[in-house]
């Protein structure tokens, strides 16, 4: 059956042209329920999806039933549907396409959508989605006049009313339908067609037993916790943002909030060097860390530059007076037109990125209260009102919270609880809060996924050998760091006849064990990464690929994609190939056991001669780099020893970086960027590239001031001049120094990103930090997907594989490249996040006097570097309302604080006193305070490091690294 629609529409040319819309509709589509008797359900696409047996707990509607959702209910509910208590839901066509239509143009959110798609497809909910729109009795036309949200409204309750009469046929089994609407008007007119009908509210609070599910409803449209003052600004509406935006007078740019100072946030907006800065909480008004927003800049009479202060939002204070306060401080300051920065204020939110944040709750003043504050874990997120009747319970855990909408007349956003995850202080339930805080996928791998593992015993057959180069007889070896099992790179060195070098880099080839598009495949991309934490390692693909059979372990052959070269001894390629191969590694070797190998003279073997070679050439490759301007920068980087019952760190150490780190990187470069030459060559719109930007000339300030503070100039003209610059900036018998100013350097730098090459510019390849002109990730696919693609792009190059639609699709390739940037930088949030959570386990039963160095002066604190832990703390000064302690002046141009005679700069050495400060449990902290220089009032005295052990060693254990 079908019905048709014509109308006529003019061209851009004046003429009329005739168009007939078809829909087509069935008699066959069946309803789902188990009770039924009536439909067919015995083609394919009919399956029996809705349960009869389960009991109504619902104190309105005492009979069983089946629940309808509208729209609204699956956008702003979804963390009660999720719950699996909530079964036995109808979901309309209507109903779905609506919601996906709004949460992938509207709010562009994948998450989203891949939640909702998991509900439905989740067995044990007993989701049916019912295809209204095609069937003959419950489709509808839009009427004359009548607007898309009425006509799918009118739809719902047609669908509904199907539903009803088509049960009733099986009176004996007494099932029912319930439409749950919170629109007003959809509820009415569901009533007066007598459809059982109850908004979200109602049904959920009507529930037995379910007092947690209630709290875990949306705000959304609720006016609550509200005062009567208008706290911020109205926002702009979109039609009057996008004029704005056309004409130059908004700009649009991604929020970003300041770590240092909840009153601070700056604004990324495109084509533009510098960020705009934006102050003061009427200013940023209700922005949240992510947002798209659209911002207004101030008259420049008006800027202002981030202030010296390290300020972090502790006590709730009086909302109307407290604002007020803290915009006055704002206006008053002030500063040196040569310190002010393009300064702006938020005038609309174009896209809000709300996720779901940990916290905890803030304990009240009024015992019975429903209404609660949580604090939350991410520091960047402003505290979050809830309303839940479980506070008790919750007091002292880990919750998780989503954010509903920000009144203009509330100074906080209010939300939802939506489940809690642990103790505080538990370990496990810390790990879980970082994983969640960093949008890590960290759940085991469904079942669809490791259907796609090969069946084990896997070997490789003969079939197998005819189509790869046997590779077996070279003596090939790795080197990676200790306990390490994910081995996807191996190298070898050997003479050739004629005098040169035969250098070959060997990647593991998990492209041939994941295939484009099935779910092992989607899985991995999606993942992105691996993410290595201090105690554990989340996998991007499972575990029998990445530790086994894709680990190109010693003494068993594996599949790998090799890159070998011929090279001069003065390390010119001659002549580059590539191949799929079969090898057998001869050693998995630890950097130190490869060093200890090239250093002892005595040894004399192939691999050692191998490695021996390889690091004479990985020197000139390093030093030729240099040359060219890549840089060599700085990280605090530390190791933890892990005790092998407890997990938790038992001892700390710097990692040591040997000949043997750098020669395995030169390698690995050099892999790159020769695949990402051959990878464009033959694919010049859809490579997988990595670029490294520039940084503005901006982003150096504060390295430029520091080495100015010390007498030495930096040059940041171009990433040759910078590298020279460091490389000159010694101070004799202070080897740290060098370090320090490398790791400042770090930070000015860009994010480096992956992108497809159609999609930019040839001069927007290059990579600054190597000093690059094309470079990608080729060298480790069983951590980066990124890698995968560029295996798979390789093989269609060298004709070892076919190629497929999405591989040559730049969009597509781009949008997987979004993908992977965002990935990889939670993923390196999530380690650093992992290391601080050890670092305040290892610090819990300890305090200890360390040697640091200042590496900011703040107007009310110092930002220490301890070089001993790899970490950076603040020290704060005393306040100005201590009557009896010392006092300090802060000099905004020379970046000093004095006290007396006592000067402050930065890199000077000062001894601190660490341990953890528990006083807020929802952000431990490391505690610092000054030892030396000693200033009467200020430094406490030296802990006795025999005292400080006594007691609070654990019991030696077997060690784990």
């Amino acid at each position: 059956m079908l019905t048709s629609k014509t109308f006529v529409k003019k061209t851009k040319r004046g003429g009329i042209i005739k168009i007939i819309r078809e829909h087509y509709l069935r008699d066959d589509i069946t309803c789902g329920s188990e009770i039924c008797d009536e439909c067919d359900f015995s083609t394919p696409f009919s399956v029996r999806c809705l349960e009869s047996e389960i009991e109504s707990e619902s104190r309105l509607c005492r009979d069983k039933h089946y629940l309808i959702p509208d729209t609204n209910v699956f956008l702003h509910q979804i963390d009660v549907l999720e719950d699996a208590r909530i079964k036995n839901v109808v979901v309309l066509q209507t109903v779905l396409e609506e919601a996906s239509i709004i949460i992938m143009t509207i709010h562009r959110s994948a998450p989203a959508y891949k939640r909702l798609k998991d509900i439905i497809a989740n067995p044990d909910k007993h989701f049916y989605t019912f295809y209204n729109e095609f069937n003959k009795d419950t489709y509808v036309e839009r009427q004359p006049g009548e607007v898309v949200n009425d006509r799918n409204d009118r739809a719902i309750r047609e669908a509904t009313n199907w539903y009803q009469i088509h049960l009733q046929k099986f009176g004996d089994k007494k099932m029912g339908v319930v439409l749950l609407t919170n629109d007003a008007d959809n509820k009415r007119k569901a009533l007066d067609m007598g459809l059982v009908t109850f908004t979200v509210h109602e049904y959920v609070e009507g529930l037995v037993n379910c007092g947690d599910l209630v709290d875990r409803l949306s705000s959304a449209g609720a006016k609550l916790y509200v005062g009567d003052k208008m706290q911020f600004p109205e926002h702009l509406p979109l039609s009057t943002i996008q004029k704005g935006l056309k004409t130059g007078k908004y700009l649009q740019g991604n929020y970003m909030a300041s770590r240092e100072n909840y009153l601070e946030a700056e604004v990324g907006v495109h084509d533009q060097d510098r960020m705009i800065f934006i102050q003061g909480h009427k200013n940023l008004n209700r922005a949240v860390n992510s947002d798209i927003v659209a911002i207004e800049l101030l008259p420049e009479a008006e800027w202002s530059c981030p202030s010296s202060l390290v300020l972090e939002e502790t006590e709730e204070k009086a909302d109307d007076e407290n604002l007020d306060v803290e915009d006055k401080a704002v206006k008053r300051n002030r500063v040196p037109h040569d310190l002010r920065r393009p300064t702006g204020k938020v005038v609309g939110i174009i896209k809000r990125n709300w996720r779901q944040y940990c916290g905890m709750l803030q304990p009240s003043a009024m015992k019975e209260s429903t209404r609660h504050l949580v604090i939350t874990a991410e520091k960047r997120i402003p505290k979050i009102r809830i309303e839940t009747r479980q506070a008790k319970d919750l007091m002292g855990q880990r919750i998780v919270v989503a954010i509903d909408n920000w009144p203009r007349n509330s100074r906080y956003p209010q939300g939802h609880f939506v489940r809690k995850l642990g103790n505080v202080g538990d370990k496990a339930t810390e790990n879980e809060v970082l994983l969640l805080e960093h949008d890590v996928p960290h759940t085991g791998f469904s079942e669809a996924v490791l259907s796609f593992l090969p069946k084990m015993p896997w070997v490789i057959t003969e079939e197998d050998r005819k189509h790869r180069v046997d590779l077996r007889d070279i003596d090939i070896c790795s080197v990676d760091p200790p306990g390490c099992t994910d081995i996807d790179d191996a190298l070898h060195c050997r003479d050739l006849p004629n005098g040169n070098l035969e250098v070959g880099v060997h990647i593991a080839d998990v492209s041939h064990f994941i295939r484009p598009g099935n779910a092992m495949d989607k899985e991995a991309a999606n993942r992105g990464t691996t993410v290595y934490l201090t105690d554990r390692r989340i996998d991007m693909v499972p575990e029998l690929l990445s530790s086994n059979l894709c680990s190109l372990r010693a003494d068993v052959e594996r599949f790998a994609f090799s890159v070998i070269w011929e090279m001069t001894h003065e390390a010119d390629i001659v002549h580059t190939k590539y191949h799929k191969s079969i090898i057998k590694s001869r050693a998995a070797l630890t950097y130190a056991e490869a060093q200890m190998r090239i250093d002892d003279v005595k040894m004399k073997d192939a691999i050692t001669r191998s490695l021996r070679n390889l690091n004479k050439i990985a020197k000139i490759l390093k030093r030729r780099r240099i040359d060219n301007g890549a840089l060599t920068l700085a990280s605090p980087e530390i190791r933890f020893n892990i005790d092998s019952e407890t997990h938790d760190p038992i001892d700390v150490e710097t990692k040591q970086i040997r000949d043997t780190n750098s020669m395995v990187e030169e390698f690995m470069l050099l892999a790159n960027v020769s695949t990402a030459q051959k990878t464009l060559e033959e694919f010049p719109d859809c490579a997988c590239l990595r670029r490294h930007p520039s940084p503005p000339h901006s982003n150096f300030d504060p390295l430029i001031k520091a080495a100015e503070s010390k007498g030495f100039k930096i040059d940041v003209s171009c990433g040759k001049a910078l590298a020279d610059s460091l490389e000159s900036a010694v101070i004799p018998g202070d080897p740290y120094f060098n370090t320090m100013l490398r790791i400042m350097a770090t930070r000015c730098m860009m994010q480096a990103v992956y992108f497809c090459s159609g999609m930019l510019p040839q001069s927007e390849y290059k990579h600054y930090g190597l000093a690059a002109d094309i470079y990608t990730h080729f060298t480790s696919p069983i951590r980066r997907y990124s890698d995968i693609i560029v295996h798979r792009l390789l093989a269609v190059c060298i004709g070892a594989d076919s190629s497929y639609p999405e591989l040559t699709d730049k969009r597509k390739t781009q949008t997987v490249c979004n993908n992977l940037n965002y990935r990889h930088k939670m993923a390196q949030y999530a380690g650093r996040a992992s290391v601080n959570l050890h670092t305040h386990i290892f610090f819990k039963n300890r305090v200890v006097d360390e040697e640091g160095y200042i590496l900011f002066v703040r107007k009310n604190a110092f930002q220490v570097l301890i070089p001993k832990y790899g970490l950076e703390t603040t020290l704060y000064l005393p306040g100005d309302k201590q009557k009896d302690g010392p006092t300090f002046a802060f000099s905004e141009e020379e970046h000093t604080q004095m006290c007396g005679d006592v000067i402050f700069r930065v890199f000077d050495r000062v001894i601190v006193q660490l341990s953890i400060d528990q006083s807020n449990v929802q952000h431990l902290k490391l505690q610092t305070k000054l030892v030396q220089p000693q200033i009467a009032g200020f430094s406490v005295d030296p802990v006795k490091r025999e005292a400080d052990s006594q007691g609070d060693e654990p019991p030696k254990k077997k060690k784990k690294k």
